[in-house]
Order: structure tokens, then C-alpha cells, then sequence
């Protein structure tokens, strides 16, 4: 049973159907009542929407569509392709450059991209943690070669 009070107080003001059609469905209208109640199609009523919902989830070109805490993650279209679009704040806030190479990862269903210097500076990382204080591994890598090389001399 369409509440026509409760949507006359809604739309009061709005001067397009297209407009009145927005701030039924967000106050939770189905579309058929929505129809109904101003009177159109359906069909006209479903286009307006869904319309308005591409236009919220692409944002236009040089805008970056962003949730409502500043770093909160933007979303991004998956294209047919395989190919996405990374939001201009994203690349803006990485100082990533068109050609750059990035690493891609897959854990526990999220996919990770890194530039080349933070996956290195991520690997260091992890290795340091299981080498011992104090102990060079690029020291003990140049002493094993230098063993071998000898061993290989006296051949």
C-alpha cells in the first residue's frame, strides 16, 4: 500500500520526476511504488535508478569515487578483459608512472599490487626477521664463493 503523505513529504520541492525517483529509492521505495505513485513506467523508473547507480559506482573522468573515510578503498570495475583502472588518487598517492611494472599477489582473496621497490623492501624485510643481528648475508654469500673459487683453483 503506497504511504502517499510520507511521499509527498519526500518529494516536496523536487521539481523533476527523475530527482523525485532518487529520493524515494533512497528512502527505501520499491520501484513499482515508486512507478505507481508518480504515476509512470516502471521501466522509466528502473532506468532513472540504475542510471543513477552507474553514475555513483564509475566516477567521471579526473574524479576519483571515494568512500566516506578519505583512505577508505575506492572501488574499481573489473573490465572483460581482465583489465581495471586504478583511481588517479591511488596512483597520485604512490607516485606510479604509466609503463611502471607492478607485482601482483593473491592471499586469502585479495589481490595486492606493489611497485618492483616495495615488493624488494617487503622481501628484506621478511628475510631480516630469520637472520641473526649483526650477520651480513651478502658477507657470507661473497666468503662461500670465494671457497669455491679456491676449491675450483686446485682442481
Amino acid at each position: 500500500m503506497l504511504d502517499s503523505r510520507e511521499m509527498d513529504r519526500l518529494t516536496k520541492g523536487l521539481d523533476s520526476k527523475s530527482d523525485k525517483m532518487r529520493a524515494l529509492a533512497k528512502a527505501g521505495y520499491p520501484r513499482s511504488e515508486i512507478a505507481k505513485y508518480l504515476d509512470v513506467r516502471y521501466q522509466f523508473v528502473r532506468n532513472v535508478l540504475v542510471r543513477e547507480e552507474e553514475k555513483q559506482a564509475k566516477p567521471a573522468v579526473g574524479e576519483v569515487a571515494l568512500a566516506s573515510a578519505p583512505d577508505s578503498p575506492n572501488r574499481i570495475k573489473l573490465e572483460a578483459d581482465g583489465r581495471i583502472k586504478l583511481p588517479e588518487r591511488a596512483i597520485a598517492k604512490l607516485g606510479l608512472k604509466t609503463g611502471e611494472v607492478l607485482t601482483v599477489t593473491v592471499d586469502d582473496g585479495e589481490i595486492r599490487l606493489m611497485t618492483i621497490p616495495t615488493a624488494v623492501r617487503k622481501a628484506q624485510a621478511l628475510i631480516r626477521q630469520h637472520v641473526p643481528e649483526g650477520i651480513s648475508l651478502v658477507d657470507e654469500l661473497l666468503e662461500d664463493r670465494r671457497r669455491e673459487a679456491v676449491l675450483e683453483s686446485d682442481k
